[in-house]
């Protein structure tokens, strides 16, 4: 993409109503643009991570086992009457009503949803398990919408409902949302520290919340030092074994979060034990038949009972993550984008687009980045070569290639790397290699 011709609108200043950095960053490099308190229209730039997040959570999901469908942003009062939530939930939902007069209501959460679905079509033993998830926008009325994507009133979330015959079940189910949320966020270049969780309006007896660190986090959290180093790619998981042990793991090198203080149970001994700040990203819980009973569902089990399903429901912040990781991944210049999620993987830098032989140079580069398939943005601008490079750096492409008069003459470009500032001089066909190589 040439820069020339992207709808990149940036900002030289820091926005007044943006207190945080990742809001400050992402009003910064055109990533977003507010439409009303805590709701966002998504531009080019930001809509491209979003939906490059996405794609990785989807590939996860599929991976654990999920099946992806898609339900309605809006729902029906008389589903969340059934399951009693409808008066409990709060100003959060937005209630409405339709021309006939129904009571209808902007999902905040779909367990009702899912499990009519469920109800209408899961009869016995040999229909379960099934794991269903999508991903959705959804609407929360927020009393006080801050922090940009952060805190929103509409957000894309990935919500995914297990259903299984016995509790057995329902927990094996929920180990693979466990395990498959930690290769998510590692995935996605962020360390994610599962914490147990309060369950909240969802209900339910067990439940995690899944923390990404970073220095500008809001929650306090001790944690074993191991968790700091230890890869949850390593190795093939099979999602259909036992996965207990690397869950007990898990949470065997966690303490607590939201304290100043260390519980006197802490299982970290002392000298292992490290305080970092954290942003939760994730949710999950099982919720045995907390929604199956009221809602009547139930399945015959293999001695001819009639039993409620077991369920769970497993929630990721989808837009909340773009904010996410560019609070755990930035400096002072800009964002630093994990190469997963950037928006595009190079940025190349026509340094005098005047000179004949520069441009030539650079548009036969830009032209065989595109032919192998690398992601580039070109920037063809006459812009001074000052303020390409902060805008290279504000919006943190992980690559940036400097094609100039200078360096052209001696047959070489200069490659710097985002993250470490490391700059080297390359040959032109050594650059290419680099990348499209």
């Amino acid at each position: 993409m040439r820069l020339s011709r992207y709808f990149l609108p940036t900002l030289k200043e820091d926005p007044k109503e943006a207190q945080i950095v990742s809001h400050r960053l992402m009003l910064r490099a055109g990533m977003i643009r507010q439409s009303s308190a805590g709701i966002y229209s998504w531009l080019p730039m930001g809509y491209n991570v979003l939906r490059k997040i996405e794609a990785i959570v989807r590939e996860e999901q599929n991976l654990a086992g999920a099946q992806e469908l898609l339900m309605p942003t809006i729902q029906p009062a008389d589903l969340w009457r059934e399951s009693g939530r409808y008066d409990d939930y709060g100003k959060e939902m937005l209630r409405i009503r339709d021309r006939h007069d129904r009571d209808m209501l902007y999902g905040p959460t779909n367990e009702e949803q899912i499990t009519e679905i469920a109800r209408a079509s899961v009869r016995s033993y040999r229909d379960v398990p099934k794991l269903l998830y999508h991903i959705q926008w959804k609407f929360r009325d927020e009393v006080r919408p801050r922090f940009g994507v952060m805190r929103g009133r509409e957000f894309l979330m990935k919500d995914a409902y297990s259903f299984d015959i016995d509790k057995a079940g329902a927990v094996h189910s929920y180990n693979r949302m466990f395990v498959s949320y930690l290769r998510t966020y590692s995935r996605l270049g962020l360390r994610a520290i599962p914490l147990a969780a309060d369950t909240g309006p969802i209900g339910g007896d067990l439940s995690h919340e899944f923390v990404i660190l970073a220095d500008t986090g809001e929650s306090e959290v001790f944690c074993h030092k191991d968790l700091l180093t230890f890869d949850p790619l390593a190795g093939d998981i099979d999602f259909e074994g036992d996965l207990q042990p690397i869950v007990d793991h898990w949470t065997s090198l966690y303490a607590t979060s939201d304290d100043k203080h260390v519980p006197a149970d802490c299982p970290v001994p002392e000298g292992d034990l490290v305080q970092r700040r954290g942003i939760e990203v994730g949710h999950i819980f099982y919720f045995g038949s907390k929604y199956s009973k009221p809602m009547n569902a139930t399945v015959q089990n293999q001695d001819g009972e009639i039993v409620p399903l077991e369920m769970g429901s497993y929630g990721i912040g989808v837009s909340r993550l773009v904010g996410a990781i560019i609070e755990a991944c930035h400096d002072e210049a800009g964002i630093v984008w994990p190469e997963a999620v950037a928006p595009f993987r190079v940025g190349l830098i026509n340094l005098k687009v005047q000179d004949a032989e520069v441009s030539a140079a650079c548009e036969d580069f830009y032209g065989k980045l595109r032919k192998a398939g690398v992601e580039v943005l070109y920037d063809d601008t006459d812009e001074r070569a000052g303020a390409k490079f902060a805008t290279m750096d504000l919006i943190g492409l992980p690559w940036q290639v400097t094609i100039g008069p200078r360096g052209l003459k001696n047959g070489i470009v200069e490659v710097k790397n985002r993250k470490s500032g490391a700059k080297e001089e390359l040959s032109l066909d050594a650059a290419l290699n680099r990348f499209a190589g």
